[in-house]
């Protein structure tokens, strides 16, 4: 992607964004994203097909780097040492979560929130099977994936209804806790 089109693709999401913040999901269209983003219909749809494709690209474009298997030093946290735990993993994602405040409280309200939830629990079920192995119970793994998934996606919701008031390693350490005293493994 060029930088015009990867310019117009921010303006994109940028005004997408925007929208969210003031108008709920099922009431914002292709027009009123134009308009905001200052473009035409043809550019618009030369790079989305619907309003849901934008939510999914923008979804996307967030946990590609969110769930990235390279930790990488930004500037609100450095994860780089190579500490790939479950819990520096799961605090990674809290800290993107809330570097993204603005675009993830828009999207989570409304009715854009149960489909980010399922392209976050998409990525969130890759990642954890990768430490099912690490998980010592007696209980299908399928059946543990989908409780920490499912579990860790409410655990979100709740931390961003609370306005993010505990920091990620403080909600990532509750979160643990109760894993752990649920499975009873740790």
């Amino acid at each position: 992607m060029d930088r015009r089109q990867q310019k117009t693709r921010d303006a994109i999401f940028k005004s997408f964004s925007t929208l969210l913040r003031t108008k709920r999901y099922g009431n914002i269209t292709v027009q009123k994203i134009i308009d905001e983003a200052n473009i035409g219909r043809s550019t618009f749809y030369a790079h989305f097909e619907t309003k849901d494709a934008l939510l999914k690209a923008l979804c996307t474009d967030i946990f590609s780097h969110v769930f990235s298997d390279e930790l990488m030093s930004e500037k609100t946290h450095d994860f780089s040492g190579g500490n790939n735990s479950l819990e520096a993993r799961l605090t990674h994602i809290l800290h993107h979560l809330r570097d993204s405040e603005k675009n993830i409280v828009g999207i989570l309200s409304g009715e854009s929130g149960e489909l980010f939830m399922k392209y976050f629990k998409e990525y969130l079920t890759e990642m954890l099977s990768k430490y099912l192995n690490e998980i010592k119970v007696n209980a299908p793994a399928d059946f543990v994936l989908n409780h920490l998934v499912g579990s860790f996606g409410e655990t979100v919701k709740w931390w961003i209804d609370n306005r993010m008031k505990y920091t990620p390693e403080e909600t990532i350490r509750y979160y643990i806790e109760v894993s752990c005293a649920v499975l009873g493994d740790c």
